[in-house]
């Protein structure tokens, strides 16, 4: 079934033009709306990328998914200022702190008292890291320049980590579907290994 809907796929340039701008908008929606397993985007656009005949297809959706993420996070921050600043706060810095654990939060701040903005980086490349760190950056008032100089490198490092996950993926497979299946997976087992070993942590601690 799937390899009669491989097989029924457009032309590249066809691909090309639909997915590039979808990818964007996915992975922009993702870091906004932090529900979006943007890495898996990523890593299937490249398993995609990988199959094609155009030697800038990995280059272009690097830079697509990489600016994509900045855009995200820069409106994410920029409105989770609007709430700090607010007697009331807002709706985005409610869904910011809601998604931030206590304990992850506390952490992120120590870290970021230590290491300041080069923090943004790790935070990025950890799972489930990336709200707690923006959120400790919006209490302790940190200046939007500031933080888009340092969600720079942490956007380019984060789509050159979920690229490389598609390219190995999609490299032990000769059809891209079967690449895509194979890197989905891997992203969300990546994904997914914090959190079970928070649990399971926290069963045996008890």
């Amino acid at each position: 079934m799937i390899q009669q809907v491989v097989g029924q796929l457009p032309p590249e340039s066809t691909q090309q033009a639909v997915g590039y701008p979808s990818l964007f908008l996915l992975v922009a929606l993702g870091a906004l709306v932090p529900v979006v397993p943007t890495g898996a985007l990523v890593s299937s656009a490249a398993v995609v990328a990988l199959h094609q005949s155009s030697p800038f297809s990995l280059l272009i959706a690097f830079a697509v998914a990489s600016a994509a993420a900045f855009l995200g996070d820069i409106c994410l921050y920029w409105l989770g200022q609007r709430g700090v600043r607010s007697k009331n706060g807002s709706k985005w810095l409610r869904t910011i702190r809601d998604r931030a654990a206590p304990e992850r939060l506390a952490q992120a701040q120590q870290k970021l008292d230590e290491h300041g903005a080069a923090v943004l980086v790790l935070s990025r490349l950890v799972p489930a890291g990336r709200i707690p760190v923006m959120l400790a950056c919006l209490l302790g008032r940190m200046p939007l320049r500031r933080f888009a100089r340092g969600d720079v490198p942490a956007c380019l490092a984060w789509a050159a980590t979920y690229q490389l996950i598609g390219i190995l993926g999609g490299s032990l497979f000769p059809e891209p579907w079967q690449g895509v299946v194979a890197a989905v997976g891997l992203t969300l087992l990546i994904s997914g290994l914090p959190a079970v070993w928070r649990k399971a942590r926290a069963r045996f601690s008890h």
